[in-house]
């Protein structure tokens, strides 16, 4: 407890990457910042960081240091949370690294019914592909991630799965709205919008596609599932998205058909957190309430 504040100046340092910077990002001079960083090295008996013409960066020792800072200021943040449950009030901060299709309607009713309850809880939602969300975990950036199909799953703890079923999103004028069932070949006779490469739809249709003659040829990529939704309502072209980023309530002129699992293979919906990691109790409960309605 004693170099805490030692320590949250040198996670502005990392972060920044220039001791100038984050000197005027704290409002102080870059001299004293340099000062009390200095004093610390003394005292912990080893430069943590290389100093360039640029800026600085850590060095071995300075990467090992700044992992036990993390965990020190995690454990910490989930001290003081059960320190406020004791007193009844309970407070906190919980910090999520999500796909991009869960923050449209999924996440928000989320969070709001949450702070229905624990109105003294913060939240920051940070959009992360498959590999960020995790790195994100390990650098304790994020209490949480909510992704498709984490890459590596070294430090993932996972606590639940939901499987999501692509599906093809058209306008009600497409030829195909009549159709009871619609196929993947179906889609790819038509114009088609994809999302950017490395999103985990993208991955999945590009499997699906892999030992057939059929190619994904798209008239557009973006990496914003909203501008894929509206788009399709201008031309009779088709987009692909997972359930959990389309509420019935708010798809007025669009059809949405999923694909046979046999043609495209399910989204995989993952929950975790660090592997080892006590969570927050905010967070923890958050996790918890997640979790029921990925169930539903």
């Amino acid at each position: 407890m004693r170099h805490l504040q030692t320590f949250k100046l040198i996670e502005s340092v990392v972060r920044a990457g220039s001791i100038r910077r984050a000197a005027e990002d704290m409002n102080i001079t870059a001299s004293a910042l340099n000062r009390r960083i200095r004093n610390f090295e003394d005292e912990f008996g080893c430069e943590v960081f290389e100093r360039m013409p640029k800026g600085v960066r850590l060095n071995p020792a300075g990467e090992l240091l700044i992992q036990h800072i993390r965990g020190q200021m995690s454990d910490l943040a989930r001290v003081q949370s059960q320190v406020a449950d004791l007193t009844g009030v309970r407070r906190g901060h919980v910090s999520i690294a999500c796909s991009q299709a869960l923050l449209p309607w999924f996440l928000p009713a989320q969070i709001a019914e949450y702070r229905g309850d624990h109105p003294g809880v913060t939240f920051a939602v940070n959009v992360r592909d498959r590999s960020q969300a995790e790195r994100d975990l390990s650098n304790h950036s994020s209490d949480l991630a909510l992704v498709f199909e984490p890459i590596l799953m070294v430090d993932f703890e996972l606590i639940s799965t939901t499987p999501q079923p692509v599906c093809a999103v058209f306008s009600t004028a497409h030829p195909l709205a009549t159709a009871a069932s619609v196929r993947l070949r179906d889609c790819l006779d038509h114009p088609h919008v994809l999302p950017a490469n490395g999103y985990a739809i993208r991955h999945l249709l590009e499997v699906a596609t892999s030992d057939t003659s059929r190619r994904l040829a798209p008239i557009a990529e973006s990496d914003s599932f909203e501008f894929m939704l509206h788009y399709v309502q201008h031309e009779q072209a088709v987009c692909f998205q997972f359930p959990v980023g389309l509420p019935e309530s708010e798809l007025a002129g669009l059809v949405v058909r999923p694909l046979p699992v046999d043609e495209v293979s399910p989204g995989y919906l993952r929950l975790g957190q660090l592997k080892g990691r006590t969570l927050p109790v905010a967070a923890a409960l958050f996790a918890r309430q997640l979790h029921q309605a990925l169930e539903l």
